[in-house]
């Protein structure tokens, strides 16, 4: 039965998210947002800080919280769509894991904006200066470049016809005629 295959992904997910949210919990509760206040973790290099970001990515589209809703439900159909397409496949794992990723993180910001109307950001490589961000930002970024990589470099057209639904589609036509 194919629902059984989505037991353990979607408990994934749940995971993902819950430890995002487990993460954040701790910043607001330790880390003073009105002061600014960092906590070293490697010494100037590495620091836990508290932000607000009421956007997406480096504070993009700041404030356009409805629209960073219609843009996640519509990536969370495309990556499901992906997923249930290659779910009974061979071949397709780090595809599969990296979905999994993305959707676990994009939970834990999801229910912060829902709840919060921001996302609650922490980690911050502050010897780059570089945005500060979360566990969920995590979960999201590394996987996008890690099938990026992949898509380019590992997977042919073929693959791509099975990721996109083209050979169940081909074969329900044959089986149509």
């Amino acid at each position: 039965m194919k629902a059984k295959k989505y037991i353990l992904p979607i408990i994934i997910i749940l995971l993902l998210a819950v430890i995002d949210q487990i993460t954040k919990y701790f910043v607001i509760k330790n880390i003073s947002y009105e002061s600014n206040e960092e906590i070293p973790v490697i010494d100037d290099l590495l620091v836990l800080t508290h932000i607000h970001n009421s956007g997406a990515a480096w504070g993009s589209f700041t404030g356009k919280i409805p629209f960073l809703l219609i843009i996640t439900a519509i990536v969370t159909a495309a990556l499901i769509y992906v997923y249930h397409n290659i779910v009974d496949k061979k071949g397709f794992m780090p595809i599969k894991i990296g979905i999994i990723a993305i959707l676990g993180g994009a939970l834990g910001n999801l229910i912060d904006r829902i709840r919060f109307g921001y996302v609650t950001d922490f980690i911050y490589v502050k010897v780059i200066n570089f945005p500060v961000f979360n566990f969920a930002d995590i979960c999201v970024t590394v996987s996008i470049f890690v099938l990026l990589f992949l898509f380019i470099f590992k997977y042919k057209n073929e693959d791509f016809d099975v990721i996109l639904g083209e050979k169940n589609k081909k074969k329900q036509d044959e089986s149509e005629e």
